[in-house]
């Protein structure tokens, strides 16, 4: 067995230990941000395949050799090992989300003030990926950003909040397993239960029919979707309650089996489509011509 097989093999394994451990999770669980980015592979050209690997060659210039970037499963979580030096990466921290209240009106303009903000910082790393007259390690750094926040908007409490701090606060026990908040259990192990468990592999290469199904739209687009997604569902599947009627929400609960069943397809779809859009912003910045352009909500 190769290297990077023994190496598969070992990340897969931890990745289902980290799930059942009650310690809190940064972003969307790197099981989930790893199949995000297999999915893309799968997905793109061959031209920006190729276009990936030869920017992966400039990783020793980044100066961050404990956070492994060979591929683009590698870059898909380097942004998260990167918060093991807060002193010098921690301006990055906020770019992981953008949470709204669920029981206001969504502005995606609002609480991103100077671009500091996970949709403003898609658009923001296509843009320097896509610019060939830049340094190699500055598109290869814009690639990790890019393709982990790409992953993280899909994940609904990275867009949805309760003041709560996107569930970080709430106690919840998943089935039998205690000592969990809502958001952890949505990063890692409910993600991971609904990438195993999918009826056919989540990672293949996709038709056209269906990449138009669960493609496109802007960073904006998603955050949308992520923040109704946490106010339709999550947080009413959570509390038994719409989470805009009624008294404040408790701050602990539990997610019955039946909850979990419930979530588990709505979970593989934003896994879904957070790489078939991953694999389009990347054809878009690999592609000759005009630079990608900030969308205009």
């Amino acid at each position: 067995m190769g290297h990077r097989a023994i190496r598969h093999r070992f990340l897969t394994a931890l990745a289902a230990l980290l799930a059942l451990l009650p310690v809190q999770a940064s972003a969307w669980g790197f099981y989930a941000h790893r199949t995000t980015a297999d999915i893309a592979l799968e997905n793109v050209r061959p031209e920006t395949r190729a276009g990936i690997a030869r920017l992966m060659r400039a990783a020793p210039q980044l100066g961050v050799p404990q956070c492994d970037l060979a591929d683009l499963q590698d870059a898909s979580v380097w942004p998260d090992c990167l918060r093991s030096e807060g002193w010098r990466w921690g301006y990055t921290f906020a770019w992981h989300y953008r949470t709204a209240p669920v029981c206001e009106a969504y502005n995606p303009r609002s609480n991103c003030s100077g671009g500091n903000c996970i949709l403003a910082q898609i658009e923001r790393n296509q843009r320097i990926l896509a610019d060939e007259g830049l340094p190699a390690n500055v598109r290869l750094e814009a690639l990790a950003f890019l393709v982990h926040f790409i992953g993280d908007v899909h994940m609904p409490l990275h867009s949805g909040d309760h003041e709560d701090r996107g569930g970080n606060d709430i106690d919840t026990a998943y089935g039998i397993a205690p000592g969990l908040n809502l958001h952890w259990i949505w990063d890692g192990p409910l993600a991971e239960r609904a990438i195993t468990s999918a009826p056919s592999p989540l990672v293949r290469r996709y038709s056209a029919e269906e990449r138009a199904a669960l493609g496109g739209g802007t960073p904006a687009d998603w955050g949308r979707e992520s923040w109704e997604t946490s106010r339709d569902f999550v947080y009413p599947t959570a509390f038994d309650r719409p989470p805009c009627e009624g008294e404040d929400l408790p701050d602990e609960t539990a997610l019955t089996q039946e909850d979990i069943e419930r979530a588990i397809p709505i979970a593989q779809r934003r896994v879904t489509q957070a790489g078939i859009r991953m694999a389009e912003f990347l054809d878009a910045a690999f592609a000759p011509g005009p630079l990608p352009q900030p969308a205009r909500d």
